[in-house]
């Protein structure tokens, strides 16, 4: 499961790399969780970056049948869900990140965090979908999940599924929307293991409300407790 991610860049280089504007709201973020409000690019409106719910809104976070919406959505249930196979079709999105986390269980009650990342070090993409809620009062929310593959060896050390990570190319597919399901699916699948780099992070990640650049650093093993272990 993807629960933590992060995108770095600065307005500048993101708004180059997706060829889209960046709004002035826009600040990088090292620790992206669920509920927050996060950058994405929508195929109804490629042109600029938009801001949605990861999952839910934080106002919605205690209703039972909101809260019940998923942050991931496996790839493989896509076509079993009339609603995800509605959303597929007519509400995808990609999620601007350079990085996401995972906990690599070595006990019952211990992990330990990780960060993967590009080898080449670039800002990439995760695929999504999005939907619209009304609350109570008739307000419009918008919230988004992240699309999920089998991990590929790496990742698999610290989860079963991945996010289907996409480049330039697989972008301008999945937000072109005469592109058919097809073709949409073949996209949906686990990253090569070897454009990908890993290394351990502080256990200050699990945090939400910790979001700064000594996140990325490289730290020795250690749990969530701040413990070292011998685990790696």
């Amino acid at each position: 499961m993807l629960d933590r991610y992060s995108i770095t860049a600065s307005p500048e280089v993101l708004a180059q790399r997706f060829a889209a504007d960046v709004p002035e709201g826009y600040a990088p973020r090292y620790n992206a969780a669920p509920s927050q409000l996060l950058p994405i690019i929508t195929s109804d409106s490629p042109e600029g970056i938009s801001f949605f719910y990861w999952g839910i809104s934080p106002a919605w976070a205690k209703n039972k049948s909101i809260s019940e919406r998923i942050i991931n959505l496996r790839a493989g249930l896509l076509s079993e869900r009339p609603i995800a196979l509605k959303n597929l079709k007519k509400r995808r999105c990609v999620v601007p990140a350079d990085g996401f986390y995972g906990w690599k269980k070595v006990g019952k009650k211990t992990t330990i965090p990780y960060r993967f990342l590009l080898k080449s070090k670039k800002i990439f993409s995760f695929a999504g979908i999005w939907e619209e809620y009304d609350d109570e009062e008739g307000n419009a929310s918008h919230t988004f999940s992240v699309i999920t593959v089998p991990a590929n060896q790496m990742v698999s050390s610290v989860s079963e599924t991945m996010p289907a990570i996409f480049d330039g190319n697989a972008e301008k597919i999945w937000l072109n929307k005469n592109s058919n399901e097809v073709d949409l699916l073949k996209l949906l699948v686990p990253l090569a293991e070897e454009e990908l780099d890993n290394y351990t992070i502080s256990p200050r990640i699990y945090l939400t409300t910790n979001d700064g650049p000594s996140l990325l650093l490289p730290t020795p093993p250690s749990d969530q407790f701040g413990n070292l272990t011998l685990f790696d």
